[in-house]
């Protein structure tokens, strides 16, 4: 039995893009060509590889006996197929080395749809001379080719070679799907995936085809063959050939490095501007890198993804491909990034070159019955666990546009595949989220709406990809807030406000803190709950114009409408809570009643001792507003109250406010002690003069038969309108009794 060797190929790390699939490379190719059992696996940042091979057998393997795989591209104009000598194809086209007999067969059979093309191109070039007149020619046959130009049959002859020079030209993919066998097959379905109309799809990863701009990677990789190998002898290494493969796996230094473009894959050594200590710098990649990067990218078959997803975008089709969002990261700005991204896998399990062909065929980011094809969505799967063959984590890139127009494969960050409760509270509002982004997506976008929607979906991916805190879930709501105050301008109205929110949004933001309990008392405020917990009449209809349901906006030709009961702006939070306070009072009023109708959900009243903070202007009430906002989309009819709302200590409100609180309540204190809610008692307060208001307030204490425990008070205007603000907060009924009871209890005490 051969003893097996672990090597730790300290030369492949996740990042950059290049080093991943090279180490990809180095797996596939000594599985398939050497030692089937080799299991590669990822480990401290770097690749491991156990195979039978010692380290001098492994770089033996590689420089004697390697035979690369045919990578062939005659559907693009850089990839020598259209040159009399290309340097990088004709030298493996002659060679005579058996470990490149693979590599002339698939140019052979790259070169068979070429010759029909050019055949057809030539029968086109040879009508068109017919009618060209020519030095030599009597004038007969001048006129004779001239008048080929106007004769039907002619014309027909040539319209029909035209014909079939355009559809071979237009259908070169169809003919290598379907006649293409052996390795280079494989470059085939990595590079392109063909549809049912025959037209075909590049898959990002590499590029259109094969191509980037005028980098073509398949003549890149046969002149970086060329500098590994004599072509022209017996395929044996160059005499730097060692050195260069040490330092690819190895990490040995090495002075070397050859000059080549390396397109999108190695973002550091691309070259250009402020890539070395001078202004500009050139491009550089050791050839044995880019050899096994491409090696290593065949593991990324489209087609068998395509066939597992046939909703899935051209885009979207490669393994753990997805669509483009500037989300979860600060590299993004304006750029454009329209190949999308591309997450790759990494395991910490030592695994066959099979199990890993299955896992990127299967490619599975499940989300529910769907493939996650989003980044919000593929995070709401990896926190879900929904990942197939035992994935740890993943490094994401983003093919962007940097450089001028280059792409670039950028590096992310990476995302831990560990199970998180709290991901399906995403649910809730993932199909706003898609909606929100069409909207982003818009041309016409303005600025703000796409800041917003960016703010919102930066918040998702950090709540998902980061250990569950009560902070990051009130991140999200206070980002949907935010969003919402944007629509409130008349932006972005398609996607709809915020849809309605389980309960357990409430708990999950659970911080501990008065703000938060102070917005659950506000955004559970309504007329009334009826016996099944649904609330009457909510708050939130004071906020945003909608329809009945406060699920759609009320609005007309892409405009909201004005509604006289929208009184809250989203600027001056003081404003805003006194503003819903004269409005209730006002609408209770128009239905005879002389209350104020706001009542919070069961067990979320606001604690005596938050109200006293809120008075002493020791509260955000900037954030307690934002938060609130969001709270009024959960579905308060299937609240469960907890004890967090118990407990709270700290000092209550001075006497003075707590008489306004006690005037202004929805409900008799007692069945027989009713006191009646004068208006004046908040204009008073908005308009400055809080002196006046207690004095209104202590007449209706007394007139209900309870003895205050003051003749009057004062307060200046800001303290005045900031008690008109606290009014907005409801009181549950036991704490309205405890401040009476406290008022008793002082007024004995001062006898």
């Amino acid at each position: 039995m051969s003893a097996v060797c672990v090597h730790r190929i300290t030369g492949c790390a996740p990042e950059p893009l290049a080093h991943y699939l090279k180490a990809l490379g180095i797996l596939r190719v000594v599985a398939t060509q050497k030692d089937p059992t080799a299991r590669g696996w990822w480990q401290d940042d770097h690749f491991y590889l156990m195979t039978v091979q010692s380290r001098d057998d492994l770089e033996h393997f590689l420089l004697a006996e390697y035979a690369p795989t045919p990578f062939v591209a005659p559907w693009n104009k850089g990839s020598g197929f259209f040159a009399t000598r290309d340097p990088g194809l004709t030298p493996l086209e002659t060679s005579t080395a058996a470990r490149f007999e693979p590599f002339r067969r698939g140019v052979a059979a790259a070169r068979a749809p070429l010759a029909a093309l050019a055949s057809a191109d030539a029968a086109v070039r040879l009508l068109k001379d017919r009618t060209k007149a020519k030095k030599g020619m009597s004038a007969a046959q001048r006129a004779a080719a001239r008048s080929l130009k106007t004769d039907p049959g002619f014309k027909t002859e040539l319209a029909n070679a035209n014909r079939h020079f355009a559809r071979l030209k237009a259908d070169l993919f169809r003919p290598c799907k379907h006649t293409w066998r052996g390795a280079h097959q494989s470059w085939l379905d990595a590079a392109v995936v063909i549809l049912d109309d025959g037209s075909p799809t590049f898959p990002s990863l590499l590029g259109t085809g094969g191509n980037d701009g005028r980098i073509d990677f398949t003549n890149n990789l046969m002149q970086r063959l060329n500098d590994l190998f004599s072509l022209n002898s017996d395929g044996e290494a160059t005499p730097i050939a060692r050195e260069l493969l040490c330092e690819a796996l190895w990490r040995t230094n090495t002075h070397r490095m050859a000059a080549g473009a390396v397109g999108q894959f190695y973002p550091g050594n691309a070259g250009g501007a402020n890539m070395t200590t001078g202004a500009d710098g050139n491009s550089f990649i050791n050839p044995w890198d880019f050899v096994l990067m491409l090696e290593g990218a065949l593991l990324f078959s489209a087609r068998s993804t395509r066939t597992l997803d046939p909703t899935a975008s051209s885009r979207a089709s490669a393994p753990f491909s997805v669509r483009s969002h500037v989300v979860g990261h600060g590299s993004g700005g304006n750029e454009k990034a329209q190949r999308g991204e591309q997450w790759m896998p990494l395991w910490a399990r030592p695994t066959t070159i099979n199990d890993l062909h299955a896992m990127l065929g299967e490619a599975r980011v499940q989300l529910g019955r769907t493939t996650a094809h989003r980044p919000i969505d593929v995070v709401r799967a990896v926190a879900r666990l929904g990942v197939a063959r035992g994935v740890q984590r993943f490094t994401r890139f983003a093919f962007l546009e940097r450089n001028g127009q280059s792409n670039l494969a950028v590096p992310l960050g990476r995302i831990d595949v560990v199970g998180r409760p709290g991901s399906r509270l995403i649910d809730d509002l993932a199909p706003w989220l898609d909606r929100l982004q069409r909207e982003a997506r818009d041309k016409h976008a303005p600025g703000r709406l796409i800041s917003a929607e960016r703010h919102l979906a930066d918040a998702v991916f950090s709540a998902l990809t980061h250990d569950d805190s009560a902070g990051r879930w009130q991140s999200v709501l206070l980002a949907a807030a935010a969003f919402e105050s944007v629509q409130a301008g008349g932006i972005g109205l398609k996607a709809g406000p915020i849809p309605p929110l389980s309960p357990s949004w409430v708990a999950s933001s659970n911080d501990g803190s008065p703000e938060w309990r102070l917005a659950c008392a506000l955004g559970s405020a309504a007329v009334a709950y009826e016996r099944d917990g649904r609330p009457v009449d909510p708050v939130r209809h004071h906020w945003l114009p909608l329809e009945p349901g406060a699920q759609r906006f009320r609005a007309k030709d892409k405009r909201l409408l004005r509604d006289p009961r929208v009184v809250m702006g989203g600027r001056n939070p003081i404003a805003d809570f006194a503003a819903i306070v004269e409005r209730r009072l006002v609408e209770a009023g128009q239905r005879g009643q002389r209350t104020l109708p706001l009542v919070a959900a069961r067990g979320c009243g606001a604690h005596p001792a938050d109200l006293g903070a809120v008075v002493a202007g020791q509260v955000d009430l900037n954030r307690v507003s934002a938060l609130a906002r969001a709270f009024m989309a959960v579905r308060w009819d299937r609240w469960e109250p907890s004890g967090s709302m118990r407990g709270v200590e700290g000092p209550w409100p001075d006497e003075a406010w707590l008489a306004v609180r006690l005037a202004c309540l929805p409900w008799p204190l007692r069945e027989t002690r009713m006191i009646p809610t004068d208006e004046s008692i908040v204009r008073r307060l908005r308009s400055g003069d809080g002196s006046t208001a207690v004095d209104l307030a202590l007449r209706r204490l007394r007139a209900a038969g309870l003895r205050p425990p003051l003749q009057a008070a004062t307060a200046d205007a800001a303290t005045a309108r900031l008690w008109a603000a606290a009014l907005a907060f409801p009181i549950s009924h036991h704490d309205a009794l405890a401040i009476a009871k406290s008022f008793t209890v002082n007024t004995q005490e001062t006898r």
